[in-house]
């Protein structure tokens, strides 16, 4: 006899378990990179300018935005679960491209597939946690599903960067994902269930009096142009992901010049994503009861002080490694209380339409990150690369504060099409 479809965190423990270990994987995949591929740009195909160096964000932040874009009006047609395994069937071909690359393109051309498996395996578990725990526990699953996700980068981060010390440190990423894909495929190909039944069961609740919209250009219009709220945390999704590029491209570059070693890059690289990652597991439960917007606009101030501090410290170990705890702090109150705040003003049948669209717009971020980082540092210096950034972040949160808030959980209708 089939079990009944329920919401909820309880209810589903079993499903939602399995898809946090396997965001847990995901978050990996990127970790791998995170400490020490800059590095490789300049110790192996000797490259000198931030800006080339730095197109392996580009083109994975370009990849990931549009797949993000994608990933939502093709879970309506193909289902959650279906979606899910092409995004780890795409990312095959990454080991290899890692590991035989006769030029630095070929790094950038893994990226692109990189990217698009992110775009869809990171959507897809996001969705499907969404999904089976329903509006009371929203904010809590997103916690969980993030702290998941980016515990995985700061765990490879770490080791990647502790093993490269004594081994190449290209061989150490593509055998690394290697393993990695072939076990996420095989989870979600034969272990994870797709999640539509518990869609229809939450839609029901809310019946037909909100229209759906008609397709992805009318969710688009309505989560970047329309609505209010949904514009706030669309642009504060791109400013955070701005920081979060040059953390990871220009961070380690801007170490190294200033004589940190690659285990103390290491622990830098591994230290934000560790605290934004576990951060998220008290951040997202707290945006439950205390609102979204307080979280949103302390954590883009929280970001914009951690980047202030990192330029202050002039490249020195110990303030580097305070900002990076800061900047650790400020993400994990912003990051799953953001999305919790796209899902509440969207109905069920439309969440991934419109999820995809906040998505599009956070990792969009990292293409703009990259290239004013890259340009900057270029141009002037690091220093002035991060300033900037931090400028940014800065003025995003007074955006948000200055943004009116409805109450959680209230819908709109959407604008005609």
């Amino acid at each position: 006899m089939t079990a009944p479809v329920r919401l909820g965190l309880r209810a589903n423990a079993g499903q939602f378990s399995l898809l946090v270990g396997l965001n847990a994987l995901v978050g990996a995949m990127v970790g791998l990179e995170r400490s020490v591929l800059p590095l490789v740009g300049k110790q192996d195909f000797g490259l000198r300018s931030t800006s080339t160096i730095l197109a392996f964000v580009v083109a994975f932040g370009a990849a990931k935005a549009l797949t993000n874009l994608a990933a939502g009006e093709l879970a309506e047609r193909l289902g959650r679960k279906r979606l899910l395994v092409i995004g780890w069937l795409v990312a095959l071909p990454v080991p290899l491209l890692i590991g035989l690359a006769p030029s630095w393109w070929f790094i950038v051309a893994a990226n692109l597939l990189l990217g698009v498996n992110q775009g869809f395996a990171w959507s897809m578990t996001v969705m499907m946690k969404i999904d089976l725990a329903g509006p009371r526990r929203r904010g809590l699953a997103l916690g969980l599903n993030e702290a998941a996700g980016y515990l995985g980068v700061a765990a490879a981060a770490f080791v990647t960067g502790a093993l490269a010390v004594s081994y190449a440190p290209r061989t150490i990423v593509w055998v690394g994902a290697a393993l990695i894909v072939i076990v996420g495929l095989l989870v979600s190909m034969f272990a994870v269930r797709d999640t539509a039944s518990q869609v229809a069961l939450e839609q029901q609740a809310h019946g037909d009096a909100v229209p759906a919209h008609a397709g992805l250009r009318s969710a688009f219009m309505y989560a970047s142009v329309h609505d209010p709220i949904l514009r706030a945390c669309s642009q504060a999704g791109l400013v955070n992901n701005l920081n979060d590029a040059l953390a990871w491209g220009l961070a380690p570059l801007y170490l190294a010049a200033h004589g940190a070693s690659v285990r103390e890059i290491a622990v830098v690289a591994a230290v934000y994503p560790f605290v934004w990652g576990g951060g998220q597991l008290a951040t997202g439960w707290l945006s439950d009861h205390t609102g979204r917007k307080p979280l949103i606009v302390g954590g883009m101030l929280v970001q914009a002080a951690a980047l202030g501090l990192l330029v202050a410290g002039h490249g020195a170990f110990a303030p580097s490694l305070a900002a990076a705890v800061l900047l650790g702090v400020g993400t994990a109150m912003v990051y799953p209380t953001l999305i919790a705040a796209v899902s509440d003003a969207s109905q069920p049948r439309d969440r991934a339409r419109v999820v995809g669209v906040y998505r599009f717009w956070r990792d969009f971020g990292f293409v703009l990150g990259a290239l004013i980082a890259g340009i900057s540092a270029d141009a002037a210096s690091p220093q002035s690369a991060i300033a900037i950034v931090a400028l940014l972040t800065g003025a995003s949160g007074l955006l948000v504060a200055a943004t009116s808030w409805q109450a959680r959980g209230a819908l709109r209708p959407a604008p005609a099409p």
